[in-house]
């Protein structure tokens, strides 16, 4: 017997002990579920933590609450970084340096979700998210594009960025059309 089917037995005979042991497992004692479902919160939350005790970013938040956008560059390297790091990805370095980005933008690609959003976020459809490429920056960022119907948003409108502030205080940042 070769290497590989030993490998492939042991495995074998530990799948079918775990089959074994399960079904002679006691029967669940737990009482039937009576009444609606319970609510779950958000399965998937689509937003950064922001406290300086559970991230390192902080500066990027506080900046946005006060409606300046800022990413980190390398002092090493010069090279500009997005998302905000603390560590630069080229060179290794954690010499970073807080810059402003340009609050304005180009639309560079987009699409609309029409279904299929997250649980709690269902009522918010539809949405549009784009790819906004900056003015005078070599970054494209992606977001979602506000102020527009979808069926009206096209390749090149201009955008501005727009802090929000999420329904638990938090604030991130989206992409305002221009009109």
């Amino acid at each position: 017997m070769t290497a590989m089917a030993e490998v492939t037995e042991r495995k074998a005979q530990k799948n079918r002990k775990r089959r074994a042991a399960a079904s002679t497992a006691p029967p669940s004692t737990s009482p039937p579920a009576t009444g609606p479902p319970e609510r779950l919160p958000y399965l998937l939350d689509l937003y950064p933590v922001e406290s300086s005790t559970q991230t390192r970013l902080t500066p990027f938040f506080e900046a946005l609450q006060r409606g300046r956008f800022t990413t980190t560059r390398c002092r090493k390297d010069g090279k500009l970084l997005w998302p905000p790091r603390v560590v630069c990805p080229i060179c290794h370095t954690a010499e970073l340096e807080w810059v402003d980005l340009p609050s304005t933008g180009r639309i560079y690609a987009f699409s609309a979700i029409l279904a299929g959003a997250p649980v709690g976020q269902e009522g918010d459809l539809p949405r549009v998210v784009g790819l906004v490429e900056m003015d005078g920056s070599p970054l494209r960022l992606f977001g979602r594009l506000l102020g527009i119907d979808w069926r009206e948003c096209r390749i090149g409108l201009p955008v501005r960025v727009e802090p929000i502030t999420l329904p638990d205080g938090r604030t991130f940042y989206a992409f305002r059309v221009i009109r």
